[in-house]
């Protein structure tokens, strides 16, 4: 009988979503204790957000705007004491969402080589090139679709993997990022960790933490995310939608993520009010295009912004395109991240690194979740398939853009 009341207020709680979404004394708020701008940022969004003053973590990070921390000091000035606050002052599991601020570097560099591996490392770079030759000859008696030429390809990337990993080469990551698996203890530090809240129906894993950030390339711009996520709630996200496909029809993971822009179009026109515009061509939209811009997403055009958008107040979008989060505190970058920002953008995400297509939020599920009235990092984290990985997200955690819209049939 116990278990079978267990499992009616189990499902209760399922069909409730509002009975996990995230409160706002669930969020830290990380300030850089040294830099004034970091910690009056922290106290506003506290006040505007009613997050308890107590909710804030001064950490000692330096005077000086760092984009980048090296592993080391991340362990000692990041991690450290946010275990430390966690374990010790916090009651367990009530923290669910850390938010990084301006101040708070956003790349953290690489581990280094592993070096008690490295007796591995002549053995396996000697098998590679075996590998490699066994290829050459394969290619040159024109067999690359024999079994024998996916065999040794096979093993040349696994190696190649092996020998990566031992050199800790794509062990840099965002920040944020990593943070998520702070809860986690040692993980492996080598591309990326699985996202456990992905799919996650209830939304809830002691062992991950929900990140976001309210950085950019001015105190005042990231003040301005906080005023224009909280009035765009009040009369909930009005506009026009612009998504940008190409017209992709390849059974590979770019005409599935083309295909999701496409989806995601569809959707808007279903589940929203908003006008819906599409460019299904290899063409991006042009420059002063897109009027009344509530949202956007598409790709691709690698780190060299189109400024097609006039973007309503509480705008949100992405660009799919790698390295768009490189320079977030360059008011003249042309990544997208910096840009859009600049440009009046309330809420994006992008990589500090190569990330790979398949890291990033499929658009469709990305926006379904705002649609169902999910803030705007639960979105994220519901949908993104990796921690301890590269990108970030930009903009009040809880916005919730369509809170108020109903949803339609």
């Amino acid at each position: 009988m116990l278990v079978r009341a267990n499992i009616v207020i189990l499902l209760i709680l399922v069909c409730s979503g509002a009975a996990f979404a995230l409160q706002p004394d669930e969020i830290l708020v990380l300030a850089n204790g040294d830099n004034a701008a970091s910690v009056r940022i922290a106290r506003y969004y506290c006040l505007k957000r009613n997050v308890p003053k107590d909710n804030i973590l001064r950490l000692s990070l330096g005077v000086k705007l760092n984009d980048t921390i090296s592993r080391n000091d991340y362990e000692r000035f990041l991690v450290e004491p946010i275990r430390k606050e966690l374990f010790t002052k916090r009651q367990p599991g009530k923290i669910r969402c850390l938010l990084t601020t301006y101040g708070v570097p956003y790349k953290v560099d690489g581990r280094g080589p592993l070096k008690y591996l490295q007796g591995n490392l002549k053995e396996l770079e000697e098998s590679a090139e075996q590998e490699k030759n066994v290829l050459k000859r394969l290619e040159e008696s024109e067999k690359i679709n024999s079994p024998e030429y996916k065999q040794a390809s096979y093993k040349l990337v696994r190696l190649q993997v092996d020998i990566d990993r031992i050199n800790g080469r794509e062990t840099r990551a965002s920040v944020d990022s990593e943070l998520s698996m702070v809860l986690a203890g040692d993980y492996e530090l080598y591309r990326w960790q699985p996202n456990t809240l992905k799919n996650n129906l209830l939304g809830l894993s002691l062992g991950t933490l929900m990140v976001s950030r309210l950085d950019g390339p001015s105190y005042n711009l990231v003040n301005g995310l906080i005023d224009k996520a909280i009035a765009a709630e009040k009369t909930g996200l009005k506009g026009i939608a612009y998504i940008d496909s190409q017209g992709i029809a390849t059974k590979d993971i770019s005409g599935y993520f083309d295909q999701s822009l496409r989806d995601l179009a569809t959707l808007t026109r279903s589940q929203t009010d908003l006008l819906v515009k599409e460019e299904t061509t290899e063409k991006l939209f042009p420059p002063g295009a897109c009027p009344q811009t509530a949202i956007y997403c598409g790709w691709y055009s690698l780190k060299k912004y189109v400024d097609a958008f006039d973007f309503v107040d509480g705008a949100v979008g992405y660009h799919i395109s790698s390295w768009e989060a490189i320079d977030l505190h360059d008011p003249n970058s042309t990544q997208w991240c910096p840009a859009m920002l600049t440009d009046g953008i309330t809420a994006t995400l992008g990589a500090v690194a190569e990330p790979y297509l398949h890291a990033f939020p499929e658009p469709r599920e990305f926006f379904l979740e705002l649609f169902k009235g999910n803030c705007l990092v639960e979105a994220f984290y519901h949908t993104k398939p990796f921690n301890s990985w590269q990108l970030l997200l930009l903009g009040d955690p809880l916005y919730t853009p369509f809170k108020k819209t109903p949803e339609k049939d």
